[in-house]
């Protein structure tokens, strides 16, 4: 079974293991997360989504933690910006159950939903969206998440996505161009890259 078929999932087959790991700020400030297996990503905060948190253009008032695994981004977003609204969805059913647990071991109030894309937020708006994409489950799920968001994006919101520009990036990158008519690295790092598309009605 392959890496994306443990976490991409609505139910995980794997093993339940629970870890424990710390995501350090470059502001020095430090979060404590339960990790579970069959969730991306398993034992550490993977090096994207440190890079995301400590360069990502925070504006607005709420954002969409999309795909949000055991709730990383989003309960970080929360700590670090407590005016922001923040929601949180995935399809894996073990993902909502760690991300509901991990919120209310770091003590903060975010909205968290079980649901495939943009099922559950049919008729609500952001001003951000974020995505760690599932690049292993293929491009189609990258390609709807990217092609349905400016449905819920408030005029002016932004999309952000991080990606490791070789490794699926530059295609990211360029459907987002294609999609909202524009897009910029907002940042690179060994190999990784923030790139952000702004929606204009």
């Amino acid at each position: 079974m392959s890496e994306f078929e443990h976490y991409y999932t609505k139910e995980p087959k794997s093993k339940l293991k629970i870890r424990e790991a710390t995501l350090k700020l470059k502001n020095g400030h430090e979060y404590k997360f339960k990790t579970v297996s069959g969730v991306y990503s398993f034992k550490k905060i993977d090096k994207a989504t440190k890079i995301f948190l400590d360069n990502m253009d925070v504006h607005g008032k709420s954002v969409l933690d999309l795909g949000c695994g055991y709730g990383v981004i989003g309960i970080t977003i929360k700590k670090e910006h407590p005016h922001m609204e923040v929601f949180m969805s995935d399809i894996n059913k073990r993902a909502i159950e760690f991300a509901k647990i991990n919120a209310k071991d770091n003590n903060v109030k975010v909205d968290i939903r079980w649901g495939d894309i943009f099922e559950p937020w049919e008729g609500k708006k952001f001003d951000m969206i974020v995505i760690n994409p599932p690049i292993a489950a293929g491009k189609k799920v990258w390609m709807k998440m990217i092609e349905e968001a400016p449905k819920y994006l408030n005029d002016g919101g932004t999309l952000q996505v991080v990606a490791f520009h070789n490794k699926g990036g530059r295609r990211i990158k360029d459907f987002m161009k294609k999609v909202f008519g524009n897009v910029e690295d907002i940042w690179k790092e060994g190999g990784i890259r923030i790139y952000k598309s702004v929606w204009k009605k």
